[in-house]
């Protein structure tokens, strides 16, 4: 062993000479006398070397120091990874109360602000606004990199012009933001206030890095604001074809336009232009229909996201060129109807039965009309969501996790129910058999008991999914409508809400029926898809059914107490009826009787629309629905 260590160390000294060893073994010093010194004086040697090495290899006078700029380095990291995981809200339980409270404990709270503000502007991407439409009561901002709906957002407003302009910049809470469809958000912001511009602006608070300021935000280009009197706003890739949704063709209600006064352009707009350009074969209403130019119809995957928009050709537009059209401004982007459809229909089939309604601030209603409806049948519901601010999303998250199959749709553009209800057709074709188009306001009921067939005498009570079965009787003919006449019911002598819900609570009606609402087969309508709420026009060879008022009707709580119909004054949904306060049309049947156009309460207004008392429906419900034990009804329990 002894052997083995010296001759180590003249190996050692003999590859080393001109190394700082030199300076620790006298020249003169020769092997033999080398393999005679003590082992541990001759460790010792080579302890001191070491040290005295290292002590002239040190790269800086820094190193001398007890805190080194690695471990710096290692800190530095160590906390920025807790603020990534603060941020992201990864593993909240185990992370959040303990590690990141102690970590930072230790750092001044400014040092915090300044390093949370830091990660966030280099992880957030930067809000961009797409387009901006200025509608009567607030600025849509079509945004992308949006993280989520929490996320605190203020909207930005600059001067119209003059030297202050880029100085004087003011801020207003966002009032909602939304998430429209799988490539971008929405913002609503309020009205600009007086003197300032409409390119309204989005920032994160406090911070400012997301927005420019001072000279700079003269320079900056603002996307143009749209006016929502003339503008494409939505567009559907429809197999062979692009339907696309427009305000402001002014094209008659209930008939079918010349196709030949229009034309759809595609693609990323350059120098004002559109790439591609096809001609439009059917328009009705505020929907054109166009073939797909050939480079999309043979992919056509290329299509989603693409901006579309509707042309107005010159030989019908008189302030177009010749050889030009006039291109109506566009927020539309091409998307597919059917997101998950055809996987569906591989592993489940259509569902035979679904609902489609558009709704504002209708939370209130939402629980009582689908789960009634569910015992009719129904499987399937689409919530178009025209800017509700009230509980509508969350309940329908609640009702999503009570096994409802109900989604909530982003639908911001204001009075345009009948294109929304085709938008819905398209949307609906590949997952539903039967599609009912109504409010959450109207209830399907079958009032009379039916006779068996055969003389037998005993009443056939119609019961659960009997809604369904009745549509699925009419799957295999030609058959593609069925209309139900609806009875409009008024306050019936109540002064507040029900609190057993609106089946219960009212029973009184008027006593003629007003208008229908319908069940379509959406794989048989025609291809302009023109609805005017009630009816859809159906394809050559498909007819319509009237269902006898002995076999079903549609309660339609259309007139219920004051507080709750003075909702209606604020805005309504169809595109062709006066909204309750314009002077126009005051006759009409889409109208309260004697109500005029002022949200004042009417003298005796519990008594109105009382014509006939008709408590079928509230004691079919509390016969059929409420539990046995308590008598509470599906919506009261879910409330507990």
């Amino acid at each position: 062993m002894k052997l083995a260590k010296t001759s180590h160390c003249r190996h050692h000294q003999i590859n080393s000479d001109s190394s700082p060893s030199s300076q620790i073994f006298p020249s003169n010093l020769s092997a033999l006398n080398l393999l005679n010194l003590p082992f541990r004086q001759l460790m010792d040697s080579e302890q001191r070397r070491k040290r005295k090495r290292s002590l002239r290899t040190s790269p800086s006078p820094h190193s001398h120091c007890g805190f080194s700029v690695r471990s710096l380095i290692l800190c530095l990291s160590f906390i920025f990874v807790l603020l990534l995981l603060h941020r992201f809200q990864i593993g909240r339980a185990s992370f959040h109360p303990v590690v990141i409270v102690s970590t930072l404990s230790h750092l001044s709270s400014s040092t915090s602000n300044s390093i949370r503000d830091y990660v966030s502007s280099r992880f957030l991407l930067p809000l961009r606004v797409e387009d901006r439409i200025l509608f009567p009561d607030h600025v849509l901002l079509m945004v992308s990199h949006i993280n989520d709906r929490s996320e605190v957002l203020e909207c930005v407003y600059g001067k119209d012009n003059g030297v202050e302009a880029a100085n004087k910049l003011i801020s207003r809470p966002v009032l909602s933001v939304d998430e429209l469809d799988e490539l971008r958000w929405v913002a609503r912001c309020p009205l600009p206030p007086q003197n300032y511009a409409a390119e309204v602006n989005l920032r994160r608070p406090p911070r400012k890095e997301s927005i420019v300021e001072g000279d700079e935000w003269q320079r900056k280009v603002h996307p143009a604001v749209h006016s929502w009197e003339m503008m494409a706003y939505a567009a559907v890739l429809d197999r062979d074809s692009a339907v696309v949704f427009v305000k402001g063709l002014n094209l008659r209600p209930d008939r079918e336009s010349d196709p030949r006064q229009f034309s759809c352009h595609f693609g990323t707009e350059r120098d004002g232009r559109f790439a591609l350009t096809t001609r439009a074969f059917s328009a009705a209403q505020e929907v054109v229909r166009c073939s797909l130019p050939k480079t999309i119809r043979m992919n056509p995957s290329k299509a989603h996201g693409i901006r579309v928009t509707v042309g107005l050709n010159s030989h019908f537009h008189p302030n177009a060129r010749a050889s030009n059209h006039v291109l109506v401004p566009s927020v539309a982007k091409m998307l597919s109807p059917s997101y998950n459809s055809d996987q569906r229909k591989k592993d489940q089939g259509k569902h035979q039965l679904c609902v489609c309604t558009m709704v504002w601030n209708q939370a209130s209603s939402l629980r009582e009309w689908i789960m009634y409806h569910a015992w009719l049948g129904v499987e399937r519901w689409f919530i178009y969501d025209n800017n509700s601010d009230d509980r509508t999303e969350e309940v329908i998250q609640e009702l999503a996790l009570e096994d409802y199959n109900v989604s909530r749709h982003t639908w911001p553009w204001i009075k345009t129910q009948e294109a929304g209800f085709s938008h819905c057709a398209l949307r609906a074709r590949d997952e539903c058999n039967w599609v009912a188009f109504m409010d959450v306001d109207e209830f399907f009921y079958f009032p009379f008991p039916t006779r068996r067939r055969g003389g037998s005498n005993k009443p056939i009570v119609r019961g659960q999914n009997s809604l369904r079965t009745l549509v699925a009787n009419f799957s295999s003919t030609n058959i593609g409508e069925i209309r139900t006449a609806c009875h409009s019911y008024g306050p019936s002598g109540l002064n507040s809400p029900p609190s057993q819900g609106v089946t219960v609570g009212y029973t009184c009606r008027l006593q003629s029926p007003e208008r229908h609402k319908s069940i379509v087969r959406p794989d048989v309508l025609d291809r302009t898809l023109l609805n005017v709420v009630h009816h859809f026009r159906l394809r050559k060879g498909f007819k319509y059914l009237n269902m006898p008022q002995g076999t079903a009707v549609i309660n339609h709580y259309k007139y219920q107490v004051w507080e709750a119909f003075r909702a209606k004054f604020f805005r309504r949904v169809a595109t062709y009826v006066a909204d309750w306060q314009e002077k126009e049309n005051e006759g009409s049947k889409d109208r309260a009787p004697g109500l005029g156009t002022e949200p004042i309460e009417p003298l005796n207004w519990p008594l109105q629309f009382c014509e006939v008392w008709d408590t079928g429906l509230r004691d079919f419900v509390l016969a059929n629905l409420a539990d046995p034990t308590t008598g509470l009804l599906p919506w009261e329990r879910s409330l507990l």
